[in-house]
């Protein structure tokens, strides 16, 4: 195993110089005009994600991408390097105030899940729902229902439905890994098929003459990689199918190790709870952070100054929104368990630090995934990926809703962003399509597909990290097992966009891709019970 591990290393670091070096003899000497906007942009953010999966350690690979990109951006300059990192790439994103708000709004629900867990909420959940959902199946449906009835944002939905569902997966020895799947293939795959979510709000921003909200509505049945993960995590939890490194961690799941060996988060649940803890404990905080969220997030569009609902939810800012919030939740929480004497207050004052310590993996990587943003931004990827669309725009009417997926799923896997990717693709789209084609509706849902795809499978991905986060299991292993899964939902919908090039009906094209799900997974149940045998 550690020779097989030299191996990788070490092969890895070879390609690492040769791409320096090919990197070097292309400089001209006076500034970075040979990498910007150029194939060679994309480079950082692919050098991460292949040493994240090849090392199975994050953090070194984050950065080794984010020293590459300030090194292509200062022409390897040594000084102008470290300027670009440090001053461009980690203080700047860590002193934007939607990053801190995001970061705020992390160590919040930290706080607020180590306070349910001590007020013994979590304890009382668990006994309640051993009682009510009685099977490894039950336990999997319950998540992805709760996953899909919190549809309002993919990062609260993330580590609300971590801090709820980890007592009850536990109890039935899930994987913290399949945890981490069902909690990343409801976040943005739902919120990006509902109207009223963070999610629509982004993509109706990029749509002009008011059109947004409209375009968005018209685009959720051609959305078939939502829809057919959802439908695909539906269909593994009741055939009990696994397949690929998922597999494994299901079957040491079973023998009582939910983390195979791998756990680098803080075990908040092993602290001591309290027995008087009951299901309202739990219960209460989470409707009283629903709401305060909700209401935070349109209070930041506007809401109480005069503006519809819808209105002031499409012009939300969802880091202000969700600090808010989340803020509110844990003051109001605080109040409720200290009122019910559960908590003394020097506890109850505890669990903010407590919460930072344990949300200290996700804040680490963020930081990291934010800061190689970054160092792609400035080489230009977005501008040489525009380019590349508008130059073959043209070329292949009909199989152009195909392109702009896998286009769609390159960047928003390279970058780790889905909204990114929107504010590229979704433009470029409508300069080509009228909002009145019906291929145009089909290459705009592409995008957003394509998208969400990109961002379901990227170790930089915002909302991977949170899913990761909030089902506390490692980041690398939570990517690798679920790989396997969003490639064979993207294959489908790749099949399906190709169909919809040419008949584009979703009453046609989405019954077809549905079942074209259902018969690709039911032919590997089958030949995975061959191998079993």
């Amino acid at each position: 195993m550690n020779k097989k591990r030299i191996v990788k290393i070490s092969l890895t670091a070879a390609i690492l110089i040769a791409i320096v070096i090919c990197a070097v003899c292309m400089a001209d000497g006076t500034d970075s005009g040979g990498f910007r906007e150029s194939i060679w942009s994309l480079l950082p953010p692919v050098i991460a994600i292949a040493l994240a999966l090849i090392t199975k350690e994050v953090y070194s690979s984050l950065l080794i991408g984010i020293v590459f990109g300030g090194l292509l951006y200062s022409n390897f300059s040594f000084e102008g390097t470290v300027t670009h990192v440090l001053s461009d790439g980690i203080a700047s994103v860590l002193s934007d105030s939607y990053n801190v708000g995001i970061l705020v709004f992390l160590v919040i629900l930290g706080a607020m899940v180590c306070l349910m867990n001590r007020a013994g909420g979590s304890a009382a959940f668990g006994r309640w729902a051993a009682t009510h959902i009685k099977t490894r199946v039950g336990a999997q449906l319950a998540t992805v229902a709760l996953g899909i009835l919190i549809f309002i944002d993919d990062y609260f939905n993330c580590l609300t439905v971590g801090s709820v569902m980890r007592p009850v997966t536990d109890k039935h020895n899930i994987s913290r890994a399949k945890l981490a799947y069902l909690i990343d293939a409801t976040a943005a795959p739902v919120c990006i098929i509902a109207p009223v979510s963070s999610w629509a709000a982004a993509v109706s921003s990029y749509v002009d003459e008011g059109n947004g909200l409209q375009l968005f509505i018209k685009a959720i049945p051609f959305n078939f990689y939502a829809i057919l993960t959802i439908i695909m995590m539906i269909v593994l939890a009741v055939s009990k199918l696994d397949f690929g490194p998922m597999a494994r961690h299901e079957r040491n799941a079973k023998k009582g190790d939910v983390f195979s060996g791998l756990q680098t988060y803080a075990d908040a649940a092993a602290d001591q709870s309290n027995p008087k803890g009951r299901v309202a404990d739990l219960i209460i905080p989470i409707v009283v952070l629903i709401v305060s969220c909700v209401v935070g997030m349109i209070y930041s569009g506007g809401f109480f100054s005069g503006e519809s609902f819808i209105t002031a939810f499409s012009n939300s800012d969802a880091s202000v929104g969700l600090m808010i919030g989340s803020s509110v939740a844990l003051v109001l929480t605080k109040i409720y368990y200290f009122c019910r004497r559960l908590m003394s207050f020097r506890e109850l004052m505890g669990s903010i630090p407590e919460g930072f310590k344990s949300m200290v993996p996700a804040i680490l990587i963020l930081t990291f995934a934010w800061s190689l943003k970054a160092m792609t931004d400035s080489l230009g990827a977005a501008d040489y990926v525009a380019s590349l669309v508008k130059a073959s725009a043209g070329s292949f009417r009909s199989f152009l809703p195909s392109v702009v997926f896998l286009i769609g799923c390159f960047l928003s896997f390279a970058t780790g962003t889905s909204w990114g990717t929107f504010g590229i693709l979704i433009p470029i789209t409508l300069s080509v399509f009228p909002l009145t084609d019906p291929l145009g509706v089909v290459c705009v849902s592409a995008c957003m597909a394509g998208a969400v795809c990109g961002d379901h499978c990227s170790p930089i991905s915002d909302t991977t990290i949170m899913a990761s986060a909030g089902a506390q299991c490692d980041h690398v292993t939570h990517v690798s097992t679920q790989l396997p899964y969003a490639i064979l939902a993207a294959g489908v919908s790749f099949v399906g966009y190709i169909i919809a090039g040419f008949v584009p009906n979703a009453l046609i094209v989405l019954p077809i891709s549905v079942v074209l799900m259902i018969s690709v997974l039911i032919c590997m149940r089958a030949v995975t019970r061959k191998k079993m045998q």
